[in-house]
C-alpha cells in the first residue's frame, strides 16, 4: 500500500487512504501505553492494513504441519535457521519448546515442539504495524519489508506467539519468512531440509500432491491436528500433529505471549516443568 506524504498531489479515489501522519500517529498513540495495552488497542484503522493483509494472487497457499510426535529435540532446525538468516546469539526466529509432563498412563515424558511464526490468515502484527512493513507475501507468507520497517515494535506487542524480535543492530523486526529466497527457487526452508526426523512439513496447501497437503488430509481424518491459542482467532497456517500423549495444551503455556519474544530462558532445565512465560507474568512470581 502506498501512503501519501504531506504536500503530495491529491490522491485519486483508487489510491486514497490514511495519510502517513495519521498512520504513524495512530501507531505511536497506541505504543504510548503499550505495556498494559490490549493487542487490539494497537491496531490501525482497517484501511491502513487491508491491502497488506491480502496475499498476492499467485495461486499458492503456504502452510506447515509440525509433528511433535516425531521431534526429538536435536535443535537442527534452529541451527539451520540461524545460519541461513544470520540470527544473532540470544535471538530466535524458531525455537524448540521442551516440556516434561505426566502422560495419561502415568508415565513421565518429554514433549519437544518446534515453533516459529504461525503465518496467520488474520495476522495481528500486520494490523499493528504503523509503517506498512508487515504484509502478506508469496503464498500468504507474513513478511517484513525492510525498506519500510522502522523498528517501532508494535508487531512484537501484538503477536500472540512471541514470534518476532527487534534486531539489536538494525533496529528492525525479524521473524520467519518461510525462507522465501529458497522456496522461490524450488528449495525447502532451511529448517525443513535439515530436520532429521522429518517433523516439519512445509508446502503449498493448494497442491493436493504436496507432502504438507497429504499429511494434513491424513491427520484431519483422525482429528489429529491442532493450532496454538485458537481463542486468539488468528487462523494460523501452522498446525501441530497431536495425540493423547502429545497435546498442545500441555506445552502451550511455555510459549511467549504478546510483548515477548522467543528467548534463551526457554532452555533452562529448571523451568521445563514450570508455568509458561505468560502465567508467570500474570501470577507475579516470575
Amino acid at each position: 500500500m502506498q501512503v501519501e506524504d504531506e504536500g503530495a498531489a491529491a490522491p485519486t479515489p483508487q489510491s486514497q487512504g490514511p495519510s502517513r501522519r495519521a498512520v504513524l500517529g495512530a501507531g505511536l498513540a497506541g505504543a504510548a501505553g503499550v505495556s498494559g495495552a490490549a493487542p487490539q488497542d494497537l491496531f490501525l484503522p482497517e484501511e491502513a492494513w487491508r491491502e497488506r493483509m491480502t496475499a498476492p494472487d499467485d495461486g499458492k497457499r503456504y502452510g506447515w504441519v509440525v509433528d511433535t510426535r516425531r521431534c526429538f529435540g536435536c535443535h537442527a532446525c534452529e541451527v539451520a535457521c540461524k545460519a541461513e538468516n544470520d540470527v544473532p546469539l540470544g535471538k530466535y526466529i524458531r525455537q524448540t519448546i521442551y516440556h516434561d509432563w505426566t502422560r495419561p498412563s502415568g508415565a513421565v515424558a518429554r514433549i519437544m515442539a518446534p515453533v516459529s511464526c504461525q503465518h496467520c490468515e488474520d495476522a495481528p502484527c500486520i494490523k499493528a504495524c504503523p509503517c506498512g512493513a508487515l504484509h502478506k507475501g508469496a503464498g500468504g507468507t507474513v513478511a517484513v519489508d525492510y525498506d519500510r520497517c522502522s523498528g517501532h515494535a508494535a508487531c512484537v506487542e501484538a503477536c500472540p506467539y512471541g514470534a518476532i524480535y527487534i534486531d539489536p543492530v538494525a533496529n528492525q523486526a525479524v521473524k520467519c519468512h518461510n525462507c522465501t529466497h529458497r522456496v522461490d527457487v524450488g528449495m525447502e526452508p532451511a529448517c525443513v531440509a535439515t530436520c532429521p526426523s522429518e517433523a516439519l512439513a512445509f508446502g503449498d496447501l493448494n497442491d493436493p500432491e504436496s507432502r504438507v497437503s497429504k499429511l494434513t488430509a491424513e491427520l484431519e481424518a483422525v482429528d489429529g491436528l491442532a493450532v496454538l491459542r485458537p481463542e486468539k482467532q488468528t487462523q494460523p497456517r501452522m498446525r501441530f500433529a497431536v495425540d493423547a500423549n502429545h497435546p498442545v495444551e500441555a506445552w502451550e503455556p511455555k510459549l511467549p505471549r504478546e510483548g515477548e519474544s522467543l528467548a534463551p530462558e526457554a532452555y533452562d532445565v529448571y523451568v521445563w516443568r514450570e508455568p509458561g512465560f505468560g502465567e508467570r507474568r500474570e501470577g507475579g512470581d516470575a
